[in-house]
């Protein structure tokens, strides 16, 4: 197989993947801040590290991916030291303690990634489990004179660490007060960032060096949580575009200050998703969950495949109609593999068993050519549809069809799209009666009462489809 090319935010080069341990992927994804349930553009980042996580394990790597969960010191807005934390405010909102919000968001949040066919990572690790280990960092980088106490807030000072703005394109001089840095008289610096905060009004806090009223910041959760479990050097870290500044940024700083190392080797980032051509917005009504997804009538798999359809790096539109074509997308792969498992039972195709092999084999060379490249997803999936032309024009016969089906179902290991063969090919009791009712109508050439059952059929989901080998069905 050829090479895996990925697109380094941190180089703004496009390089060879490489694990730093052969065999070994190490992988830290920013996951959510869990103040209220996910909305689909989370889910987009989400996928993208899961489709990156699948493609990784097709190019027989063994990946060790861990997901965070914030549930604490996110504050609202850019600012990193003023503002109101966002699960406070949830909490005061719905009238909760601060943990049964988190606990019950990121409840949901977990079942939403299971519904959605994520595989689950090797930990979900949460920031409030892992205080001690932020307070060990902050006060290596205080020791070492990379940050410095400001009354019972302590701060990174971002001139200590000369590649700052390194990932981000932004420069330290650049960086005005009061534009996307808070002002504060006690910082050295206009772009120094909070690594521990003091307020007796947080309802979360806790005792440290620095004061009884004591939480971390937000960027430091993260260092401690990927160091801890995935060692110091990361092989690959993702977020969403807006997670390069200040999030990932001072991530970077803070994690080579405090062990001397590159933190992460490559650094991978979704474009946000556009709804309806624009931003969501509550004021829009268009900040959609899985909920209003299925209230749509629309099976959670169409949403997956609508979010990964599109190259991660390139703005992706979600719209109602986009849901429809994506489901009409799945449909044709359903029935790809329909074809594909009735040719190798002798129903259909080319006559010489053998025909079509170079097909079949030229399909997964595309699929896996355009995954190399970037997670090409676009060139990937033509290869599928590109497939099922031949395949419809019964260019395969039954030995080239085995080879096609064992390439879609390895495909789509990587997708995650497509229904399980047991859902495909097992019908409920009541469906096969009535599929059973209209063989026998047809034997009686009773086309009206076949009409009907048909009919009744296409109620139930169940698309049927005469052909000279006989009746077939598929799902809708």
């Amino acid at each position: 197989m050829h090479p895996f090319h990925v697109y380094n935010t941190y180089t703004k080069n496009k390089e060879v993947f490489e694990p730093g341990e052969p065999g070994l992927v190490r992988m830290y994804n920013c996951g959510p801040t869990v103040y209220n349930r996910q909305h689909i553009g989370n889910f987009r980042s989400f996928l993208f590290a899961d489709t990156l996580r699948r493609w990784l394990e097709y190019r027989g790597l063994r990946v060790r991916q861990v997901m965070n969960i914030t549930d604490v010191g996110h504050l609202q807005g850019d600012a990193d030291v003023e503002g109101e934390d966002k699960i406070e405010v949830q909490a005061r909102r719905e009238q909760l303690d601060p943990k049964a919000i988190a606990d019950s968001y990121a409840e949901q949040f977990l079942k939403d990634m299971k519904d959605l066919g994520v595989r689950e990572p090797e930990l979900y690790p949460r920031a409030t489990d892992h205080i001690p280990e932020m307070l060990a960092i902050i006060d290596d980088l205080v020791a070492k004179g990379h940050a410095y106490r400001a009354g019972d807030n302590v701060y990174f000072d971002v001139t200590t660490f000369e590649r700052y703005g390194r990932l981000s394109g932004n420069r330290v001089d650049d960086l005005e007060a009061g534009a996307r840095i808070e002002v504060r008289d006690e910082k050295r610096n206009p772009a120094d960032f909070a690594l521990w905060k003091s307020d007796e009004k947080h309802l979360m806090k806790w005792d440290s060096p620095y004061g009884e009223h004591g939480f971390p910041g937000w960027h430091i959760e993260c260092s401690a949580m990927a160091i801890k479990h995935l060692g110091e050097k990361l092989d690959i870290h993702t977020g969403g575009e807006d997670n390069i500044f200040p999030h990932h940024e001072c991530e970077i700083a803070q994690s080579e200050c405090h062990t001397g190392e590159p933190f992460a080797r490559y650094w991978l980032h979704a474009k946000f998703l556009q709804v309806d051509g624009g931003k969501m917005a509550k004021s829009l009504g268009n900040v959609y969950t899985l909920d209003d997804v299925r209230e749509r009538g629309f099976d959670v798999r169409v949403l997956r495949y609508a979010l990964i359809r599109g190259h991660y790096r390139q703005p992706l539109n979600f719209t109602w109609d986009i849901m429809t074509e994506s489901r009409t997308a799945l449909e044709k792969l359903d029935e790809l593999a329909d074809r594909l498992r009735r040719i190798q039972d002798g129903q259909g195709g080319a006559a010489d068993a053998a025909a079509g092999a170079e097909l079949a084999t030229a399909a997964r060379a595309k699929f896996e050519d355009g995954l190399n490249d970037d997670l090409n997803m676009p060139q990937a999936l033509s290869s599928l549809f590109e497939l099922r032309s031949a395949v419809l024009d019964g260019k395969l016969g039954r030995d080239s069809a085995r080879t096609a089906a064992d390439f879609l179902r390895e495909a789509d290991g990587v997708l995650g799209v497509l229904r399980s063969e047991e859902a495909a090919t097992e019908l409920q009791p009541a469906a096969q009666a009535l599929l059973d009712a209209r063989e026998q109508a047809r034997k009686d050439k009773d086309w009206a009462g076949s009409d009907r059952l048909r009919d009744e059929l296409l109620e139930h989901g169940i698309v049927i489809q005469d052909t000279p080998e006989g009746t077939i069905w598929r799902l809708k």
